[in-house]
């Protein structure tokens, strides 16, 4: 059974559900910042996912990454998957500007998240669930956990 890993659980907010994916707003209020979880389970890397789940994880990372770079018009949007400390597969989204505290450099490990006051949490969670909220389903249609394999 999928579940989320605890880092990530910790370090953000639940907004919705996308087809294949989990979306989650990071807690750092420096960045706006998504992070898609497709809800599979021991799936790591990219080519751990089925062709299928690729493909729709594609889609749903370029919808997000579009649908970002319209809503903030950042210099960039810088889309990654690490894995180095959270090994569950997941997709960063940051909209990223040349006045942000670690431009040019990745904001991993530049310094501490900054943590949203409790008003303006409120307001970015409500800011990005109406920007990506079109394509959300209820988590009653979603097809976690297919077969529960080990795609390797």
């Amino acid at each position: 059974m999928f579940c989320l890993d605890e880092r990530l659980q910790a370090d953000t907010v639940y907004l919705g559900r996308l087809p294949l994916s989990k979306v989650l707003l990071m807690k750092d209020s420096r960045y706006p910042w998504v992070i898609l979880v497709p809800a599979r389970t021991n799936v790591f890397e990219y080519y751990h996912l089925k062709k299928e789940d690729r493909l729709q994880l594609m889609e749903e990372s370029t919808f997000v990454a579009e649908k970002m770079a319209d809503h903030f018009a950042p210099d960039s949007v810088n889309v990654a998957e690490l894995g180095n400390v959270v090994a569950q597969l997941h997709v960063h989204h940051i909209a990223r500007f040349k006045t942000d505290p670690a431009w040019p450099g990745p904001v991993w490990g530049h310094s501490p998240a900054e943590p949203y006051s409790e008003q303006a949490l409120a307001e970015r969670i409500e800011e990005v669930t109406n920007l990506l909220s079109s394509h959300f389903i209820e988590e009653s249609e979603a097809d976690d956990d297919v077969q529960d394999t080990v795609y390797w």
